[in-house]
């Protein structure tokens, strides 16, 4: 190597430690400043018009979901991306957004008021234009959609709470499935149970995925339809504010089935830092003050208040084992859940009126002759058509799946002596 060439080594590695040294600091080291941002006394200043168009693109992503519907809706706005003069006088840029430079801007650090330099980020001198909460939600929805694209699960119902649960020994809840007789089952799964490393103060737990999501899902629906929790959980200085966050708040609790499934999820991780789930209730942990920004409304919250400031909601539980799986049982009524008729009791229900229709079309037959023809013993055929007499409100309870939840066909067989009274039957039966 000559000493030109040694020379010209040296010199290119001290400009690479200086501009490693001056990002590490924070500083914009040259070059084309992105959408949002123009560059005065060599720093970055963000551009009004320009900023908003990139809060846009971050917003209308979280809503959409899609990289794919927010090119073509941009196309339809005509909104281009960012143009400037060349230093030959070339006009460059001011074209469509392309799908590729939308990925790009959505996973810019730099919108967070950050300087990245080998894959490691910096706080920047310059001021963010993306907030943090709207900044997660857009990167759990990327995140979410990478996942589903790589594992080609985009068509199956994605995990809503992957990353916030937590059993109650602190250990990391991680999505899992298994397949049985074609069927899909999921599940939450305490991080030792997979890698193996159980101790007796850890056992782990395996929890049925779409009943914890129901659970989370239906609290958190409660709360954003409570005009009184919003208020008493997020006070905001500006009163016309705080109405339009109630307002819609409640509008996204009563439409949450119509939302995607995508959408549900970038909601939940942009508000929820943590659940714990423990062996009689469910704590979630949630940050109320980011609850403006991703409705979209502009609001200066009180001084009290933080970003991350933390409150809990809580769901009463009870987990029971059914061999290896864990059931989980939720105490009180959830005004959200989806009723399930029970396929014995209906089919007990409706033995019950073939017997009686047996009964009175027998012309006087005994019934232990009649119990041998259905193939019964006569005391399971006098339980049965004793059950045809259950009060009509009852009977389409069930059908509906809406009777109580320890009412089973056990149960109902096992109290097949009812009282003839209506009113009576209600009460035994936990109807009243």
């Amino acid at each position: 190597m000559s000493f030109a060439q040694f020379e010209r080594e040296v010199i290119g590695e001290r400009i690479r430690d200086k501009i490693a040294a001056s990002k590490k600091k924070g500083m914009w080291m040259g070059g084309i400043p992105p959408l949002g941002y123009r560059v005065h006394d060599r720093k970055l200043v963000i551009v009004d018009g320009e900023a908003e168009i990139v809060r846009i693109i971050f917003r209308r992503y979280a809503e959409l979901g899609s990289v794919r519907l927010l090119k073509d809706e941009f196309e339809a706005r005509g909104l281009k991306s960012k143009s400037w003069t060349s230093a030959s006088g070339r006009r460059v840029g001011g074209k469509p957004f392309s799908r590729g430079a939308l990925y790009l801007m959505l996973q810019n650090r730099l919108y967070r008021g950050e300087i990245v330099h080998k894959g490691q980020s910096h706080p920047g001198e310059h001021p963010p234009i993306i907030d943090q909460p709207l900044w997660d939600a857009v990167q759990a929805q990327l995140a979410a959609n990478t996942a589903d694209r790589n594992s080609g699960t985009r068509t199956r119902q994605p995990s809503l709470l992957a990353g916030m649960l937590f059993d109650g020994d602190g250990n990391r809840m991680t999505p899992t499935h298994a397949t049985k007789q074609g069927k899909r089952y999921r599940y939450y799964i305490s991080r030792p149970l997979i890698t193996s490393d159980q101790t007796d103060r850890s056992a782990g737990r395996r929890i049925p995925a779409a009943e914890i999501e129901q659970a989370v899902t239906s609290r958190m629906r409660q709360w954003l339809i409570d005009p009184g929790s919003v208020y008493q959980a997020l006070w905001l200085v500006d009163p016309s504010a705080q109405h339009r966050v109630i307002a819609r708040a409640g509008e996204i609790g009563r439409s949450w089935p119509e939302l995607p499934a995508t959408r549900q999820r970038a909601f939940l991780t942009a508000l929820i830092k943590r659940i714990d789930v423990g062996a009689n209730r469910i704590e979630i942990h949630f940050r109320p003050t980011r609850l403006s920004t991703l409705l979209d409304i502009a609001a200066m919250p009180s001084p009290s208040e933080t970003d991350d400031e933390t409150q809990i909601l809580s769901v009463p539980i009870a987990l029971r084992h059914s061999g290896r799986e864990i059931k989980m049982r939720i105490d009180g009524t959830d005004p959200f859940a989806t009723a399930k008729p029970d396929a014995r009791l209906i089919k007990l229900l409706i033995r019950a009126r073939r017997f009686n229709a047996t009964l009175v079309d027998s012309d006087g037959v005994p019934f232990a002759a009649l119990a041998k023809r259905e193939g019964v013993s006569p005391s399971y055929f006098t339980r049965l058509v004793r059950l045809s007499y259950l009060a009509p409100d009852i009977t389409q309870a069930i059908l509906d799946g809406c009777q109580p939840r320890d009412l089973t066909a056990d149960k109902l067989l096992a109290h097949s002596r009812l009282p003839l009274t209506w009113h009576e039957q209600r009460r035994v039966l936990g109807f009243a």
